[in-house]
């Protein structure tokens, strides 16, 4: 019942809005760009499989158990640890040549450091998979810099905002908007994901998946460009234990940036971003470890592990502004 009353409110909601459009010219207005954005926004959240996203939208909810991070999602990462190790580890795969077998073309190819893409079908633009290692650091400090909002706004001069806007208690999924500058003369952008993580002690592994959803509490500004489409992964094994120094990393990434610039301008600033990211993240967890400031512990604070898929108890923050009008952006 509910899917056909959203058929028939969106359609007649999409009719209006057609009519009421004056003639396009060839730039377009600002009011016709916020028409065609909530034209756009009507049809995205009517799509089939998409009913509760739009009851989100129209009663302010986020619903957790749609977006939050599955089991699957943090279990699929650490097996593909598992056979990035192995890999490693064969005397027939010293820059393992096996990933190529998957579609993975290997780009950089250093000391303690590996990187990979792969095309993603129907786009231009790839995946990215870095695998490396530290053994100046404990695999604690550096999973908790990661996790660590408030510390990261200090030792990431390109974040411009950062912070969560909604908890999952009882399952550990949490929302977060994050606002970062882009290369000159690029608008800056906005992200707003959903992200978990899960210490496997049995197996001796820290995992943390992040990927774009939308909130309500966080709509688009005029300021930035939201990207919506991010993925990342991050899967660490120690060494030996959490806190000895020496681990392995496997991080694999994507997003579309939205960028009007050529797609090998793209591609290369998201390969050449990510080496930069991990070199930053590794030098504030040996900052934080050095001159012992102090990081929040996220491992000793969990709230509960990965197989919870628990009704949500939310905490939540003010709501935020209306909407604006989408920019163009470059």
């Amino acid at each position: 019942m509910w899917q056909r009353v959203v058929r028939g409110v969106s359609a007649g909601l999409a009719g209006w809005l057609r009519s009421c459009r004056p003639p396009v010219c060839h730039y377009g207005s600002g009011q016709q760009r916020e028409s065609r954005n909530l034209l756009r926004g009507v049809c995205y959240r009517n799509r089939p499989g998409k009913t509760g996203r739009l009851l989100a939208a129209l009663t302010g909810a986020f619903l957790w158990e749609e977006e939050r991070v599955r089991e699957e999602e943090i279990l699929r990462p650490a097996e593909e640890m598992k056979k990035a190790q192995f890999a490693a580890h064969r005397v027939h795969c010293h820059s393992m040549k096996c990933e190529e077998d998957e579609g993975w073309e290997l780009v950089l190819d250093k000391k303690d450091f590996r990187l990979w893409r792969r095309p993603i079908e129907g786009t231009y633009l790839y995946q990215y998979r870095v695998f490396g290692s530290y053994n100046d650091v404990t695999p604690r400090q550096f999973f908790n810099v990661q996790l660590d909002t408030e510390y990261r706004k200090k030792w990431d001069a390109l974040v411009i905002k950062l912070e969560v806007i909604e908890r999952d208690v009882v399952s550990g999924s949490e929302v977060l908007h994050w606002v970062t500058h882009f290369p000159y003369p690029m608008y800056s952008r906005d992200y707003v994901y959903v992200r978990k993580y899960n210490v496997d002690q049995e197996n001796n592994l820290m995992v943390l998946v992040s990927r774009a959803v939308e909130h309500p509490e966080v709509p688009e500004s005029p300021n930035y460009v939201r990207v919506r489409n991010y993925h990342s992964q991050m899967v660490i094994r120690p060494h030996t234990t959490f806190d000895e120094n020496g681990f392995d990393y496997l991080l694999t990434y994507s997003d579309n940036p939205q960028t009007v610039f050529p797609r090998y301008c793209v591609n290369w600033m998201v390969s050449s971003g990510m080496p930069d990211f991990l070199e930053k993240l590794h030098l504030a967890t040996l900052r934080a470890k050095n001159m012992e400031i102090k990081v929040r512990d996220y491992i000793s604070t969990r709230p509960q592990d990965c197989s919870s898929e628990a009704r949500a108890s939310p905490e939540r923050k003010p709501a935020a502004a209306h909407s604006a009008p989408q920019m163009d952006y470059a």
